[in-house]
């Protein structure tokens, strides 16, 4: 995604980065969100900030179907609710106490992210497969500079030559998240080498990044 993610899908992580009952932080060009996944494997994208103290909930824990902050324990549910405040645990808090959620959504082992839900449906990319992901410190034109191609609308540069494709997505700081791709039938050597292109790709971003700093 080239800028903004009010109306557009944003890659923002794999599924196998993010197994139940765990919360990861991911850092967006909206602010910082805390992304975690319930026992039974329900998705969320929550604000990064329990509205008690302002401590960073993707510091908290996941247990059952709400997230909980590693401060005071104040659980919020999947909603952005909060429903339980261990120091009060006959207190049914109030709907004003409440982190904002974020449209999310899975496909093809890819966590999509929206500001707002979109009319399009999440993207499918039919055929490919998530082998890892890294952050480029280099702007998105400069990845797109190294790869020798511009993304589509959802940060896709796919190849026909049988390299690996990749998957962007701008981060604050002028920094570019990458997810590299290959066939679904592609075995663990190519797999390798996918990731070996990938780091390749991310020297070559980050000199030019410095290339245009000079």
């Amino acid at each position: 995604m080239r800028s903004g993610m009010t109306a557009c899908w944003m890659p923002i992580a794999l599924s196998s980065d993010l197994p139940a009952a765990s919360v990861m932080p991911i850092a967006t060009p909206a602010g910082a969100l805390a992304l975690w996944r319930s026992a039974s494997g329900r998705l969320t994208a929550a604000a990064d900030r329990c509205p008690h103290r302002g401590m960073r909930l993707s510091h908290g824990f996941v247990r059952g179907e709400a997230l909980s902050c590693i401060y005071h324990g104040w659980s919020y549910d999947a909603s952005g609710r909060c429903v339980r405040i261990p120091a009060h645990p006959n207190l049914t808090p109030g709907q004003s106490i409440c982190v904002a959620t974020r449209a999310v959504d899975e496909t093809g082992g890819i966590i999509w992210l929206a500001e707002e839900r979109p009319e399009a449906p999440v993207p499918r990319l039919a055929g490919l497969s998530p082998v890892r992901s890294l952050t480029v410190d280099a702007p998105l034109p400069a990845v797109e500079a190294a790869a020798g191609a511009k993304a589509d609308a959802v940060g896709h540069i796919a190849r026909t030559d049988g390299a690996p494709g990749f998957l962007l997505a701008a981060q604050p700081d002028r920094r570019t998240l990458v997810h590299v791709l290959v066939a679904e039938a592609a075995g663990p050597a190519e797999r390798v080498a996918a990731s070996r292109a990938a780091e390749a790709l991310r020297r070559a971003a980050e000199a030019i990044r410095e290339e245009i700093a000079a």
